[in-house]
């Protein structure tokens, strides 16, 4: 069974060093969004998680207990406009950078989920399943989720029909049939193949 999250990473630095994550790299709609989360040792909230393994309410909870008792935190988020214009891969790398330009303290190193070493304005160490593995790095996850999340509800009140709320813009039978039926709204990522298929005729949910 994998342990908890813990600050062994953390603590193997002597600067400071910040846990890296994003959300929504893989929706047909929205922008992707980044968090940074510089954490003292001894005021780690207790439940951290890999976002994914924790429910909404959950995450909003800790969200409030990481914002009090972080060192420092910050979010970033690249458009789809931004997606489209510098592929998905680039603009996460976009959207870490401004969550770490956001944080009230500059880190030294950042912790990031993953394998891929994106140019951040500190040193990186890529740490794959990071989020399960480094609390800061799951508390930038939460961080992000529930951002991204809060985001999208904005946008079905502003949208309504397509889902937004439920789904966050991910994959879904009425994400599916609203975009047939409807068409896209200007936050749909329109070289994602499902758009692509809807504005074609035929049904995104047969996508790859």
């Amino acid at each position: 069974m994998p342990g908890k999250p813990h600050m062994k990473l953390e603590k193997a630095y002597a600067d400071l060093v910040c846990g890296v994550d994003e959300a929504g790299r893989g929706p047909w709609a929205g922008p992707v969004c980044a968090a940074a989360v510089i954490l003292a040792p001894r005021k780690v909230p207790k439940g951290l998680n890999d976002s994914k393994k924790l429910s909404a309410r959950q995450r909003e909870e800790l969200e409030v207990e990481i914002k009090a008792r972080a060192v420092a935190w910050g979010v970033g988020f690249a458009s789809v406009e931004e997606i489209a214009e510098i592929n998905i891969l680039h603009a996460t790398g976009r959207a870490m950078c401004r969550a770490i330009e956001a944080m009230a303290v500059r880190p030294v190193y950042a912790l990031v989920d993953g394998n891929y070493r994106f140019p951040l304005p500190c040193e990186v160490r890529t740490v794959v399943k990071g989020d399960g593995i480094s609390c800061s790095i799951a508390a930038a996850s939460i961080l992000a989720k529930v951002a991204r999340d809060r985001l999208m509800v904005e946008l079905d009140g502003l949208y309504p029909g397509y889902g937004f709320a439920s789904h966050k813009g991910y994959r879904a039978q009425i994400h599916g049939d609203a975009l047939l039926s409807m068409g896209p709204t200007p936050h749909h990522r329109m070289a994602w193949a499902p758009v692509r298929l809807a504005l074609a005729g035929k049904n995104p949910m047969f996508a790859p």
